[in-house]
Order: C-alpha cells, then sequence, then structure tokens
C-alpha cells in the first residue's frame, strides 16, 4: 500500500474519532432528550444540600400550581416557539420576568417566585427557557442563545404592557448568567432591573469547574466540548460570557449567591459583580 494512502487512512481515522468524542460531549453537555417524565409529581434536585429544604421547596410548587395564570409564548430569533406563564396580581403592577436554571424547570428552580412577586405587588412570567419545559429546542447554549430569548420576553412585555409598566430580568445559575449576558443586549427602556441569583461568570469556566469536579482534565476535554458546541449546536462558548457582558450593562445589577454553593461557586458572582460597570450590590 503506498505511503499517502497510508496517511490518508490515518488522517481519516483521526477525523473521525475527533467527531465521535466531539458528538458525544455535545450530547452530554448540551443536548436535550424528548422530556422525560419526572419520577415524582414535584421533583426535587439530587444532593444533600436540597434535603433540609425539599417539603418547603414541594409546599411552594403546590401553592404555585394553585395560583391562576395565563399560559404565554413567543417566537425565538431563530423560529422556536418559546412558553411560559403569566401570573397576574394587579394590572399595571411591574413585571418580573423569571429564567430558570441548566436542565431545570421555572416551578421548581424559581418556587416561591411568583409568591414573592406577589408579596412585593408584582406580576411574573416564569419562562421556560429554549429546550426546556413546554418550549421548543433541542439544544441547551448555556447563555449564548438564550441571552436573546431574554431581550425576546422583555420585547413581548414591553409591548403587551406599555410603556409605564416596569420588568425586571431575573435568573438563577444558568439563567442568572442568560439574564446577566443580555445586560449588554438592546432591551427595552422600560426593563429597569437585573437579579442574578448564583450565576456563573462563563460558560467556559463553568464547564471547567465541572469537569474538574468529574476528575476529568479540562485541558483534553474542552477542545472538544468547544467543537461539539460549534458543530452540532451551532454556537460559540465564547458568546456566553457574563462577566464580559457586565462592563457594558447600562441597568443596575443585583448579585446573589449563597457562600455554601457547591455548583456555581460564590467567587463567580463576586468576579461578575467587580466586572459590572452599572450601579450593584452583592
Amino acid at each position: 500500500m503506498k505511503l499517502w494512502l497510508i496517511l490518508l487512512i490515518i488522517l481519516l481515522s483521526v477525523i473521525a474519532v475527533v467527531l465521535a468524542i466531539s458528538y458525544l460531549c455535545f450530547r452530554i453537555t448540551f443536548y436535550v432528550n424528548n422530556r422525560q417524565k419526572q419520577h415524582e409529581e414535584f421533583e426535587i434536585p439530587p444532593g444533600k444540600a436540597y434535603l433540609p429544604y425539599k417539603e418547603q421547596m414541594i409546599s411552594l410548587m403546590k401553592e404555585t400550581a394553585k395560583i391562576p395564570y395565563e399560559q404565554v409564548e413567543i417566537k425565538s430569533f431563530d423560529g422556536l416557539t418559546l412558553r411560559g406563564k403569566y401570573y397576574e396580581i394587579k394590572k399595571g403592577a411591574p413585571v418580573e420576568i423569571m429564567f430558570h436554571g441548566y436542565r431545570g424547570t421555572s416551578e421548581r428552580d424559581l418556587c416561591g417566585g411568583v409568591q414573592r412577586c406577589f408579596k412585593l405587588g408584582r406580576n411574573t412570567i416564569l419562562v421556560d427557557q429554549r429546550g426546556q419545559g413546554k418550549s421548543e429546542g433541542r439544544v441547551i447554549t448555556f447563555g449564548a442563545k438564550e441571552k436573546y430569548d431574554a431581550v425576546s420576553w422583555a420585547n413581548y412585555a414591553a409591548e403587551r404592557f406599555g410603556k409605564d409598566v416596569k420588568l425586571l430580568l431575573t435568573g438563577i445559575s444558568m439563567g442568572a448568567s442568560t439574564v446577566l449576558m443580555a445586560s449588554e443586549l438592546e432591551l427595552p427602556e422600560t426593563v429597569k432591573t437585573i437579579l442574578g441569583d448564583c450565576g456563573y461568570t462563563s460558560a467556559e469556566e463553568i464547564i471547567k469547574k465541572v469537569l474538574k469536579g468529574m476528575h476529568l482534565p479540562p485541558l483534553i476535554f474542552m477542545p472538544f466540548i468547544r467543537l461539539g458546541a460549534r458543530l452540532f449546536g451551532g454556537f460559540s462558548l465564547k458568546d456566553a460570557n457574563a462577566k464580559e457582558a457586565l462592563k457594558n450593562s447600562r441597568l443596575p445589577v443585583l448579585f446573589i449567591h449563597g457562600k455554601e454553593d457547591k455548583f456555581v461557586p460564590f467567587y463567580m458572582s463576586e468576579e461578575n459583580y467587580k466586572a459590572c460597570g452599572k450601579e450593584k450590590n452583592l
């Protein structure tokens, strides 16, 4: 067999292996399978940290389930139907738009959120992020595309409720990073504040942190994850960077984070806080 043919076979084999590993990384990290049925009516995330609050969370979710709401939907910039639930306590009241976390649900991740808004005299929209809940999509992009969804939801609320109704964008975990990334984009003038609860600095950094926790070297796996996102997800991890976005934010931001957070480390909110160029509190 000629040398050039041997080299070609080796090259093609290497490419095939790289693509296979990248696709596997994409499926594990970013892809959403068909909606899986919950094992419990009100499912709580795994882990000992949630156990002390399990009954309280379930109670809050049950309360939320009894509150009347309107099913609402919008079209994303790339043609997906995104859905949410609108809860109203008073016409003309400020509207808080809430975004849940990675592979989460709005009712679970934001349990008690509707009740908090009502106590503050606010209406609220609980958003199902793309690929999750009742929203369309199969790819989670860690904020790279979700930040534009946040703008779309803000535009929907501004158009529906008018120029006299103040809007707030709130998120938890990936939802927090989503709204923090959106802070530099062209949001309606009626958006007055952003609340970010335990958001990460960037997709790159949180994925590296998770890899280290799994005893997998980021130096080896990150190139495959980046390639998988680009080839099979149609996005770049570089576009999901909250810390960089906050340098250009025009809005005041409230950062919230528990120091005992084992998933998104507290220092990430500290870094986001330092990067924020506008009025801020941590």
